[in-house]
């Protein structure tokens, strides 16, 4: 029997508990900025798809490994992090305890998360915010119109 009342696994608790409450959190300012107008409720939308995309990939990833099939690709991982699934990544690396413990994974993880972070943080400036609304309108109205 193992012990699992050890440092190792006190910390890597805590490394889910954090991973779950960052992601939380995340999508929960998306909720409420999608509400009260600030960001257009499509890209919470995304958010919310790419999220449950990537929850849907790890699982898959997860099962592959377990029973040596075929594994999704970890740039794919990566590219739905980067389009807004990061949130849902997060969600299934805790928990899935999944791809935690490979440095060079991690790294590229959390850099998608920067960089994701980073353009919404640009894109929903009052001038770029104003553009952006532009667009999402022009598309609205092309597929209604």
């Amino acid at each position: 029997m193992t012990n699992d009342t050890g440092p190792k696994s006190r910390s890597r608790k805590s490394d889910k508990t954090l991973s779950l409450f960052v992601a939380a959190c995340f999508l929960i300012l998306v909720a409420y900025f999608s509400h009260d107008g600030t960001i257009p409720k499509a890209v919470a939308y995304l958010i919310s798809a790419a999220s449950l995309l990537a929850i849907v990939l790890y699982a898959k990833d997860k099962w592959a490994a377990v029973h040596g099939r075929w594994r999704v690709r970890e740039s794919t991982l990566h590219a739905v992090a980067l389009g807004g699934g990061w949130p849902g990544a997060l969600i299934a690396q805790a928990l899935f305890n999944h791809k935690r413990s490979k440095r060079r994974f991690i790294i590229a993880f959390w850099i998608t998360v920067i960089i994701n972070c980073s353009l919404l943080l640009w894109i929903f400036t009052d001038r770029n915010g104003a553009q952006l609304a532009a667009v999402i309108a022009a598309i609205k109205n092309a597929v209604a119109g």
